[in-house]
């Protein structure tokens, strides 16, 4: 997925005209987020996404997958499901051993002695998942005598999940009220440890920032050329089922598409489709201004290509490819 993309603002308008075309159907498909209740299910989703996409028009796939994915009412990551590892939909590499945070940890060691050992310094972590990388990092932190001066710092948009972390992670955590951060705890070693919903809230300080399969996570906008023209790909229901969802293109142009258009013609050269993610550019662009202001480094990891072989739009359920 190409991450390039700039920052623009703009407004949702009613989309009359666009033109059905024939793909794979899609599964069914907010400061503080409420805590999803157990009685609400993707079903009650899927009934706001027909009520919105009959009211206003077929919507770009980034506003699917924002609501999919962080819903307070019904996302995938806000509900109680174990989404990681065996019993899961799919298990990411920290999950399979501890050698792979403990590399992630020696990296960042000797990073931080080639900046002189800052202190005070923290650790950030965008979408910790279970807490299992983080844990695997702050032990080789603490056996290598790191641990002087340093805070952890995770941001994450689930209530549920930062539970699951705060357990994993720490002797002792409590929800905060009128904070920048809404949960705080510490950890067996005595290491601070904050929870937040965005990224822009953690406080400033040389960081070193980690985002181990976050970026791939985040919504996107979808574009495809047919007869060489460029649409972008919608979400509408499907006309010949009214409990479905499917995708279309866009006949009129977009402000995305023409956002793309006129700034980035060498994003479509000799490519049928590309996608691009506002939320990953700005983020980007949060982390290189922290580093500019207070100092640090990142390690992003995330696996795939570079937008050559097309289409990278997919879900995973039960560790199976859908």
């Amino acid at each position: 997925m190409n991450l390039r993309a700039s920052r623009v603002i703009f407004n949702q308008i009613r989309c009359y005209c666009y033109k059905p075309v024939r793909r794979v159907s899609l599964p069914p498909a907010s400061k503080r987020a409420p805590k999803a209740s157990a009685s609400v299910d993707n079903f009650s989703l899927q009934n706001e996404f027909k009520s919105r996409i009959l009211a206003t028009g077929p919507i770009p796939v980034a506003a699917y997958m924002k609501q999919v994915l962080t819903n307070p009412a019904g996302g995938y990551y806000m509900n109680e499901a174990d989404v990681f590892g065996s019993k899961g939909d799919f298990v990411t590499s920290p999950e399979i051993g501890q050698i792979f945070g403990e590399l992630v940890a020696a990296w960042c060691l000797n990073e931080w002695t080639k900046f002189g050992k800052p202190t005070p310094y923290q650790l950030i972590e965008l979408g910790p998942g279970k807490g299992t990388m983080m844990r695997d990092v702050l032990r080789v932190f603490r056996r290598l005598g790191a641990s002087e001066g340093l805070s952890v710092h995770l941001v994450e948009m689930s209530e549920h999940l930062s539970e699951v972390q705060a357990e994993l992670l720490c002797r002792s955590s409590e929800e905060c009220a009128d904070k920048a951060y809404y949960r705080a705890g510490v950890t067996r070693a005595g290491t601070k440890v904050f929870w937040y919903r965005h990224l822009e809230d953690v406080s400033a300080g040389f960081s070193i920032v980690l985002a181990h399969e976050f970026f791939d996570a985040l919504p996107i906008h979808k574009f495809q050329k047919q007869e060489n023209v460029w649409k972008e790909v919608l979400v509408d229901v499907d006309s010949d089922n009214k409990d479905k969802l499917r995708f279309v293109l866009s006949k009129a142009e977009t402000p995305m598409l023409k956002l793309v258009l006129n700034n980035y013609p060498e994003l479509v050269k000799d490519r049928d489709h590309i996608e691009i993610s506002l939320d990953s550019e700005s983020i980007i662009r949060q982390i290189a201004q922290r580093f500019n202001a207070t100092g640090g480094f990142a390690l992003v990891v995330d696996y795939g290509h570079m937008g050559e072989k097309g289409d990278t739009f997919r879900a995973f359920k039960n560790h199976k490819l859908h």
